[in-house]
């Protein structure tokens, strides 16, 4: 039997509204319309299970938050770093910085964010990165880390979460179909709808 939720949704958006302030500033604000997207991510991060089960989300999976530009993705997945139990805790690192990682130190990069860091991480805007050259070899960085962490997932359930604006189909198209298929069964999809504005 689910154990039914001991927290109250209203007061912790109220809570991670003042957080959002703190880090932030005066401008942050919590949207109404982004409440749905809000309470799913509260449920996952504080391990209610009862609420997850109704709105079909694994615990054991990590979270791919997916939206548009501008619509508060990377601001709620370090907000979310306050809910989460310290044992649960995570880092959120943009693909951005590990293309550039990769480009000074080589293959180490992809050694680095799976096999030597055996945490959770919140890989950040997945798809702002390119395909990267070190030393004449083209190597789709993100690609190989998120194969080389579906191993952890496997063999040590090792959770990975991601935030991106790309839809299934251009994850695909950018990362390939056996990419596609292991974020499929990692990650617990959580979508903003495609029309939702742009907040900076």
């Amino acid at each position: 039997m689910k154990t039914k939720p001991q927290y109250n949704c209203e007061e912790v958006i109220i809570w991670l509204e003042k957080k959002g302030v703190e880090l932030y500033g005066k401008h942050f604000k919590i949207i109404e319309n982004d409440h749905p997207i809000i309470y799913k991510l509260i449920a996952y991060f504080l391990k209610d299970e009862q609420t997850c089960f109704q709105f079909n989300i694994d615990l054991n999976k990590g979270i791919m938050l997916s939206g548009p530009v501008g619509c508060g993705k990377t601001s709620l997945m370090n907000l979310m770093k306050h809910l989460t139990p310290t044992a649960h805790k995570y880092s959120v690192k943009p693909c951005r910085d590990i293309s550039f990682e990769f480009i000074k130190e080589g293959y180490e990069i992809i050694h680095k964010y799976s096999n030597s860091a055996p945490k959770t991480i919140c890989f950040d805007d997945l798809g702002t990165e390119n395909n990267l050259k070190y030393f004449g070899n083209e190597c789709n960085v993100m690609a190989e880390i998120m194969l080389s962490r579906y191993d952890l997932f496997i063999t040590r359930k090792l959770q990975t979460h991601i935030t991106t604006n790309l839809s299934a189909s251009e994850i695909e198209q950018t990362y390939g179909n056996r990419v596609r298929s292991r974020l499929r069964s990692t990650l617990n999809l959580i979508a903003f709808d495609k029309d939702t504005k742009d907040k900076r």
